[in-house]
């Protein structure tokens, strides 16, 4: 059932408005401008139904905020309003909002215009995701993992929590190429991103091909020790799916990894864990390949 927010400091509009809509929407009222600001950036609303005339910071102000969120600024937003002047509408509609519904409302029209919304709202999910997903493994690509990046990492500057920089490539992938074709390394691509995957299921896991045969993963509230462990049950699920590679550099299709776990501050680069992630990475093969290496915060390593 998608969500619907409704921002609205009049307690009986918001009742009325709730009526109307909660048979089909799942709804949540409030009714103070910075928590409605608040609520939205925290859960995942597909429409936004926000009154433009309250005190303190009105509609006009709020959805300005909004539209400047990362976080908030892909939710489409209806003004309820009794303002019906040409002036008012085009400003709303310039700062961002999608459609007017004017006061006093009849329940058809408020339900016409937000199923609308709604529908107009998933079917650009769909385009989307679509344009987010790697055609050959249907994980994250590379533009997805670039806008995700850092939302997460914000989110776990936001809640103090720990945050897993993961990067893993397959050993001796062009060598594999090479002797058994590049159909045969597509399908030992989409088997490892499956396998990972498999293991990576929390909201709070993200995994995504990085190019090639590398992949990156982020993992969020694990210390270090759970997070170089998971990934170590990740990299002997590839092991053991036995996948035949060159007899001359292995028996079998195997990965590297490498990662870093963080608690991280207001400040900290994300690009410069993603770097020390790489660096892991690195000494894995180093060492020999087919094995995980990982560093805490304090650059503790861990190691196979």
């Amino acid at each position: 059932m998608e969500k619907i927010l409704i921002i609205d400091d009049s307690a009986v509009q918001a009742a009325h408005l709730k009526s109307i809509l909660e048979e089909d929407y799942q709804i949540t009222v409030v009714q103070e401008p910075e928590k409605g600001l608040e609520y939205a950036s925290e859960q995942d609303f597909s429409l936004i139904l926000l009154d433009v005339v309250m005190p303190g910071m009105d509609g006009f102000v709020l959805l300005k905020k909004l539209q400047e969120e990362v976080a908030t600024r892909h939710i489409p937003v209806i003004l309820i309003t009794s303002l019906s002047d040409i002036e008012n509408e085009q400003r709303g509609l310039t700062l961002g909002a999608v459609d007017y519904i004017y006061k006093p409302f009849h329940p058809l029209i408020v339900k016409a215009r937000v199923n609308t919304h709604i529908k107009l709202y998933q079917y650009r999910k769909q385009v989307e995701y679509q344009s987010m997903t790697d055609q050959l493994t249907g994980i994250a690509n590379r533009r997805r993992y670039e806008r995700t990046s850092e939302q997460k990492w914000q989110e776990a500057i936001r809640l103090k929590v720990p945050f897993s920089i993961c990067m893993m490539d397959i050993d001796h992938f062009k060598k594999f190429n090479d002797t058994f074709g590049h159909p045969a390394g597509d399908t030992v691509i989409s088997s490892v991103a499956s396998t990972a995957g498999s293991y990576l299921r929390r909201n709070t896991d993200f995994l995504a091909r990085y190019g090639g045969e590398e992949f990156v993963a982020f993992m969020m509230g694990d210390e270090a020790k759970p997070a170089f462990e998971q990934m170590c049950r990740v990299r002997r699920a590839v092991e053991e799916l036995h996948i035949p590679h060159c007899g001359s550099v292995s028996e079998w299709v195997t990965i590297s990894i490498g990662g870093i776990t963080v608690r991280p501050k207001r400040g900290d680069s994300f690009s410069t864990y993603l770097k020390i992630a790489d660096a892991m990475l690195y000494d894995a093969k180093r060492f020999g390949r087919n094995q995980v290496v990982w560093n805490n915060e304090n650059m503790r390593q861990f190691k196979e």
